[in-house]
């Protein structure tokens, strides 16, 4: 169940199909921003062929595509919480970049089980500069609630968080974050997160040795 809803996390957090309708606000709208996006990606895994990909170049395509409509670097900064402050420039940066990392190994790889999903749009809510899009993942035989969570940029909706049944992404890494930082300090968070990296890759090595 937990690799599921974990697969469905991260369809959620790609495939944006079905329209809103506009509120005629004087904003832009975030759904029309996610269109381009959504056929790049859509584009990207209909040719994918991810037998072929024991290294997930792919998910790298993928996560690079992402940074589109994706803030990793609000994502990083929201996760670390108040450790975040503490950081110079260099060392937020490159935490942005692990954090990637782990997002695109834990979640994206998932990727290859993709089997046609599509989301349903319930409804927005905007306040401000912030957004909620409430969407409904369908497989045909079950649906999920997923949301996703918008700052408004300049002129571009960006997520920064996607919530599914209720569980926040950014939450759910800043509670085990914030345990790990209690007990080793920032050095061994990052410790950790290399860890966590370095044994996914090895576990998607495994997975296609044993294919082929």
């Amino acid at each position: 169940m937990k690799n599921k809803l974990l697969i469905q996390l991260t369809l959620a957090c790609f495939f944006l199909v079905t329209p809103l309708v506009s509120h005629g606000a004087q904003r832009p709208d975030p759904t029309e921003q996610m269109k381009p996006f959504v056929h790049k990606v859509m584009e990207i895994l209909k040719n994918a062929d991810f037998k072929e990909d024991p290294k997930c170049i792919i998910c790298k395509r993928l996560i690079d595509v992402s940074r589109e409509r994706f803030d990793f670097n609000e994502m990083s900064k929201r996760v670390l919480g108040r450790a975040w402050r503490k950081l110079n420039k260099e060392e937020r940066a490159d935490f942005v970049d692990l954090f990637t990392r782990l997002l695109q190994y834990a979640y994206i790889g998932k990727l290859e089980q993709y089997t046609g999903q599509k989301v349903i749009f319930k409804g927005e809510r905007i306040r401000g500069k912030r957004a909620e899009v409430k969407t409904e993942l369908n497989d045909g035989q079950q649906s999920v609630a997923v949301s996703y969570i918008m700052l408004l940029e300049g002129d571009q909706w960006m997520i920064y968080d996607v919530i599914i049944e209720g569980v926040s992404l950014v939450r759910n890494y800043r509670e085990q974050f914030k345990e790990i930082l209690r007990k080793e300090k920032y050095s061994g968070l990052v410790r950790q997160i290399e860890k966590k990296v370095k044994q996914l890759e090895e576990e998607r090595r495994q997975r296609f040795s044993q294919k082929n």
